[in-house]
C-alpha cells in the first residue's frame, strides 16, 4: 500500500472519509472508473465496511476514530481537491466539513445527508459545498425497476419532477428542454429550449405533475417501455373533471363505492335516506311545506307532538323521524368530534388494484413513494412504526398505510397484494427485505415483480438471479456515481443517462465577479451544451420554471442548469466566491 506521501506530494488527490456501503463504493468508482489518487479516513480497518475498503488497491488509508482537524491535515487536506464526508452520522459529516473548509478554503466538498432540511442550511455556510441524499438519489432508480424500465426516466429537483420522453408522448406545456442526442457519444448532445423541439429534437425534458390513475386509466393512456419511450405521466386533473361531467352515471357509481367504504358515511346515508322517507309520508298526508317542516324537525329533535287522533300514515312517519333522530344526533356528533380530532372526516383510504406496496417507511421509501405518488401510480406503504417519517408522507397525500410486520401474511394482504403489480421492500434490514420478498412470492408467485434493496452487492446479484422476477438493488451501488461527479464536478445534482450521453443537472450560485453575471440567458445557451431550467431570483424563496430567456443573471441569483460535460463549465468559470482573509 502506498504512504500517504505518494498521494499527496503532488496536491491533486481526493479525499473521502467514512467507513458506510457508499463511501466503499464511492472510492472504487474515484479509483476504477476515473482513476484518481484517493485518500480514505476511516475508524478502524476491522469495523463496518473497514475490511472492503482496505482491500481496495491504490488507496491510502489512515485509521483515525474521529474526523479531527489533525486527521484531515495528515490526509493532506490543505492540497487535496476535494472531500467527501459520507460517514454513517450526518452531524459528524457537517462538523468534518466545517473542519475541512477552515483548513483549505477552496476545497471542493461533497457531504452525504439524508436531512435535506439541515443540508440546504449548510451548503450556504460553506464555499464550494454540495449536499447529497443517497436515499434521493437511488430512489427513482428503485421505482423505475419495479415498473418494469431498465433505467431511471425521471428526476426529482427542487420540487419538480423531471422525466425524459419522446416529443409526441407528452402534453403541450410540460415541455421545458428538447434533446437531439446522437448514437455517437464523440458527438456532443444539443439542447434547446421548448419552442424548438418539433424541429431539432426527438426527444424532450418534461415536468410531470402527481395526478394518480388506476389501471382502467392507465389502459386508456398507455404506459410506454423504457426502451422506446418513458411512461406517460400527465394525468389531467381538469379532464378528469369534464369526464365525469361528461358521464354522471360513472360518477354516482363512483359516489356510492366511496360511501361504501366509509362506515361513518354510510350510516349517515341510510338515516338521511330514513328521514327523507318520513317528511315524503308527511307531505302525503296533506301537510303543507312549513307544516311539514315543523312536525318533521320536531320529531327529528325528540319533541314529538303526540296525537292518537292521527292518521296511521302520520304515525309512521313521526315514528321514523323520532327514532331516525336518535340514531342520527349521535352519528353527526362523532363526524363533527372525529373532524376536529384528526382534521379529516373521510377514513382510512383503502388498497385498490393495479397499485405498488412500497415496505419501509425510512428516508428511502419516502421518496420512493414520493417518486410513485409524482408518477401517477397508486401506492400503499407498510410499517412497523406507526411514527415513522414515511406514514406520515403517506397520509398527508391520502395513501393507505397498513402497521405490522411485512414478513407477515396478514400485512400483506391488508395491502392488497393479490391486486398490486410490484411491490418495493426497502427496510434497512437485508433479513426483513429478504423475507419479505419471499413471503410475497408465495402468495403470488411470479406474477409479483418484486424490488428489493440488499446492503451486500454479491447477496443481490444472487437473488436476482436465483429468484424469478426480483430485481435486487443497493442505494450505495446506485448513488455512488452521482457523489463521484459532484468531487469532479461542481455542484451536480443529477446526472440523466440518454443513450450513450450523460446529461448533468447543476444547482449554480452566481457569485460576484463570476463570468455569467451580466449575460442574458440566451447568450449563455446559444452553443446548445446547457440549458437554463429554472431561476431564482436573489431574495425569492421559489425557482421560476420557465424564466425569460433575455433574463441578466446577477449575483447572488440561483439556477438550475442542464448542461452536457462542455456546457457546464461555461456555468462554472470564473464562478468561486472570493476568499475571506481572517
Amino acid at each position: 500500500m502506498p504512504a500517504p506521501s505518494a498521494h499527496l506530494s503532488s496536491g491533486n488527490h481526493l479525499i473521502v472519509c467514512g467507513d458506510t456501503p457508499l463511501a466503499y463504493r464511492l472510492i472504487r468508482e474515484l479509483t476504477h472508473r476515473y482513476h484518481e489518487s484517493v485518500v480514505v479516513i476511516i475508524p478502524g480497518r476491522l469495523q463496518s465496511n473497514g475490511p472492503r475498503i482496505a482491500a481496495i488497491s491504490g488507496i491510502t488509508v489512515l485509521e483515525r476514530a474521529e474526523l479531527t482537524s489533525a486527521a484531515l491535515r495528515e490526509a493532506g487536506v490543505a492540497t487535496a481537491r476535494a472531500a467527501a464526508m459520507v460517514g454513517w452520522d450526518d452531524l459528524a459529516n457537517f462538523h468534518a466539513a466545517l473542519r475541512a473548509q477552515e483548513l483549505n478554503p477552496e476545497l471542493r466538498i461533497v457531504v452525504g445527508a439524508d436531512n435535506r432540511r439541515l443540508g440546504d442550511h449548510i451548503t450556504g455556510l460553506l464555499r464550494d459545498c454540495t449536499v447529497l441524499s443517497s436515499s434521493q438519489l437511488a430512489g427513482p432508480a428503485l421505482v423505475a425497476a419495479a415498473l418494469g424500465e431498465i433505467a431511471p426516466s425521471h428526476v426529482r429537483v427542487t420540487g419538480q419532477t423531471l422525466y425524459v420522453a419522446g416529443r409526441a408522448n407528452v402534453p403541450v406545456g410540460h415541455v421545458i428542454c428538447g434533446l437531439a442526442v446522437s448514437d455517437d457519444p464523440d458527438i456532443a448532445a444539443q439542447l434547446v429550449g421548448p419552442d424548438d423541439v418539433h424541429g431539432d429534437a426527438d426527444l424532450v425534458l418534461a415536468v410531470a405533475d402527481g395526478t394518480p390513475r388506476d389501471v382502467a386509466a392507465r389502459e386508456r393512456h398507455p404506459v410506454l417501455a423504457a426502451r422506446d419511450a418513458i411512461r406517460e405521466v400527465t394525468a389531467s386533473t381538469v379532464r378528469l373533471a369534464r369526464w365525469a361531467r361528461r358521464h354522471p352515471r360513472s360518477a354516482l357509481r363512483g359516489l356510492v363505492r366511496q360511501l361504501a367504504r366509509n362506515k361513518f358515511a354510510a350510516i349517515f346515508a341510510v338515516l338521511l335516506a330514513v328521514a327523507i322517507s318520513g317528511f315524503i309520508l308527511l307531505a302525503s298526508a296533506g301537510y303543507d311545506a312549513g307544516n311539514m317542516a315543523y312536525l318533521g324537525i320536531m320529531d327529528l329533535t325528540g319533541s314529538a307532538l303526540t296525537n292518537t287522533s292521527d292518521h296511521g300514515t302520520e304515525k309512521v312517519a313521526q315514528v321514523l323521524l323520532t327514532a331516525d333522530g336518535m340514531a342520527l344526533l349521535p352519528v353527526v356528533t362523532a363526524l363533527i368530534v372525529g373532524a376536529r380530532l384528526t382534521g379529516r372526516i373521510r377514513g382510512e383510504p383503502k388498497p385498490g388494484d393495479g397499485h405498488v406496496i412500497v415496505v419501509g417507511g425510512g428516508e428511502v421509501g419516502v421518496r420512493v413513494l414520493g417518486g410513485l405518488y409524482d408518477l401517477g401510480f397508486h401506492a400503499v406503504l407498510i410499517d412497523q412504526d406507526p411514527n415513522a417519517r414515511g406514514v406520515a408522507f403517506a397520509r398527508n397525500h391520502r395513501l393507505p398505510v397498513v402497521i405490522g410486520d411485512s414478513c407477515d401474511e396478514k400485512p400483506l394482504r391488508q395491502a392488497g397484494i393479490k391486486g398490486a403489480i410490484a411491490m418495493i421492500s426497502v427496510t434497512n434490514n437485508d433479513i426483513v427485505n429478504l423475507e419479505t420478498a419471499l413471503q410475497a412470492r408465495a402468495m403470488r408467485g411470479e406474477e409479483l415483480r418484486v424490488v428489493l434493496r440488499l446492503f451486500d452487492d454479491d447477496l443481490a446479484g444472487r437473488v436476482q438471479r436465483t429468484v424469478g422476477n426480483v430485481v435486487s438493488r443497493s442505494v450505495s451501488y446506485l448513488a455512488a456515481p452521482t457523489f463521484a461527479a459532484a468531487m469532479l464536478e461542481h455542484k451536480v445534482l443529477r446526472t440523466i443517462a440518454v443513450g450513450r450521453h450523460v446529461l448533468l443537472i447543476a444547482d449554480v450560485r452566481v457569485e460576484p465577479g463570476a463570468g455569467v453575471a451580466g449575460q442574458t440567458l440566451a447568450v449563455l445557451e446559444r452553443d446548445r451544451l446547457a440549458r437554463v431550467l429554472a431561476l431564482q431570483s436573489r431574495g425569492e424563496l421559489r425557482y421560476d420554471w420557465s424564466p425569460r430567456r433575455s433574463r441578466h443573471l446577477e449575483a447572488g441569483d440561483r439556477i438550475i442548469v442542464l448542461a452536457t460535460r462542455a456546457g457546464l463549465s461555461t456555468f462554472l468559470a470564473g464562478n468561486r466566491p472570493p476568499v475571506t482573509s481572517a
